[in-house]
């Protein structure tokens, strides 16, 4: 990662502090503390910023170095992003103190392995965390209660996705700001889910799924890379393998094309073959396993 300058470690405390986040600056880096937690802006590879925290670090905002974060959440736009999203974590702590949440040990099997930890939400809502995922159990009669598109047969729904229809299920078990994230992640992942739950369409911008969905549509004829590295027999240019609409089928064609390094920024769903700019390429390849022109 790119390091920034280090600068003054002199607390810079901002005028507009409020109740639960302290926010401040430490080697360049926007910093907060809201209860146990502290938060750092952190600079990533790419030039934009990284959210990370860390837990139980009591020294002054100031004092903190980059090494004490350790734990990651994704991309953060700028300073305003993170002021924001710290009056928000803000906001679920206070909501969390109101919630009748219990940490307690159940010796149990879960589809990730055994509990070595679960939170009581609720009679029969219970998460559990193991070595290496975690989730919720929900009991028969809760179960019942989760939508059929959503519900889970054994009652499980794991901590990434599933999650969120638990969430949506039993809204007064979570904190707003849980129950905006469940929302936007069955919107994103399970948007036929919602769209028939809520009786509105979501367009293709509000959902994951549907992006993809559109841009399958959009470039079904067109090369899409698969696999891509830079070329040992062309300084600056990437050598890559793409089939039409990024099939990965047995028998597929694949065709090889060279691109520009420069040039070769993979988006969300794939770097599209503009056929009039990158040339075909059947010369010696970079790639050792390529053996022609369609998969074995």
């Amino acid at each position: 990662m790119n390091t920034m300058p280090i600068q003054s470690q002199t607390r810079e405390v901002d005028s507009d502090d409020i109740a639960g986040v302290e926010f401040g600056r430490a080697e360049g880096m926007a910093v907060a503390r809201v209860g146990d937690l502290v938060f750092a802006m952190l600079p990533s590879r790419d030039g934009g910023h990284l959210l990370a925290s860390a837990w139980c670090v009591s020294r002054p905002l100031a004092a903190l170095k980059r090494d004490d974060f350790y734990a990651y959440h994704g991309s953060i736009e700028d300073e305003a992003a993170f002021r924001a999203r710290m009056i928000e974590q803000a906001e679920h702590c206070r909501a969390l103190r109101a919630l009748a949440r219990r940490t307690v040990r159940i010796a149990c099997n879960t589809p990730w392995g055994p509990s070595q930890g679960a939170t009581v939400y609720a009679e029969g809502v219970v998460a559990h965390t193991t070595a290496g995922h975690g989730g919720f159990s929900l009991s028969p009669e809760r179960n019942a209660k989760v939508h059929p598109l959503l519900r889970s047969r054994d009652g499980f729904y794991e901590e990434d996705l599933a999650w969120a229809a638990v969430a949506i299920t039993f809204p007064d078990l979570f904190t707003g700001v849980e129950r905006r994230s469940a929302e936007a992640t069955i919107k994103d992942w399970q948007p036929d889910a919602w769209d028939a739950m809520s009786g509105t369409v979501l367009a293709p911008s509000e959902s994951h799924v549907k992006d993809r969905r559109a841009f399958e549509r959009e470039h079904a004829g067109d090369w899409i890379v698969i696999s891509a590295l830079h070329s040992d027999h062309h300084p600056g240019m990437t050598e890559v393998i793409a089939t039409r609409g990024g099939r990965r089928d047995a028998h597929v064609e694949e065709r090889r094309f060279l691109v520009a390094s420069t040039e070769y920024q993979v988006g969300r769903f794939g770097f599209v073959i503009d056929a009039a700019r990158h040339a075909a390429y059947d010369g010696p390849s970079s790639f050792v396993t390529w053996t022609g022109s369609s998969r074995p």
